[in-house]
């Protein structure tokens, strides 16, 4: 099974978001968050992504799957923290992680939606960036 690791400099938002995609896909998905810093500031933090990222992919192993983790950020600046937090992992592990280029929101919703419904590893993570190309039309 494929999970979500969301990341966002604030915590709360990150734990809303979490709420949120579980109302959408239930107990199908793991979410794991890694939002704010560890002293409760807003920004990120490379260790808590690693870890929200091997939780991820323990959770798609117990599954029985090798599934793997669609990583959604909220700003460009925690892409540094993620890029950290990447080279801890374990080429294998590595290999496992797709970093979606989507809006936070949008794309972690969709991208939630085809996991909980067995999609790929790279399906999810295609879904995901098709979020940034919805529209919404108005009165028609």
């Amino acid at each position: 099974m494929v999970g979500l690791v969301l990341v966002s400099h604030s915590r709360m938002i990150a734990e809303g978001l979490r709420e949120m995609v579980g109302q959408v896909a239930g107990d199908a998905v793991t979410v794991a968050i890694a939002g704010g810093t560890d002293d409760g500031r807003l920004g990120t933090s490379a260790p808590t992504i690693t870890a929200a990222i091997r939780d991820v992919l323990a959770a798609s192993d117990a599954d029985g799957g090798r599934g793997g983790a669609v990583v959604l950020l909220d700003l460009g600046s925690a892409a540094l923290s993620l890029e950290l937090a990447l080279e801890d992992l374990a080429p294998g592990d590595r290999a496992r992680v797709r970093v979606a280029d989507a809006p936070l929101v949008e794309g972690a919703v969709v991208a939630a939606v085809q996991a909980s419904v067995g999609a790929s590893l790279d399906e999810v993570a295609a879904a995901a960036e098709g979020a940034a190309t919805m529209t919404k039309r108005l009165g028609g």
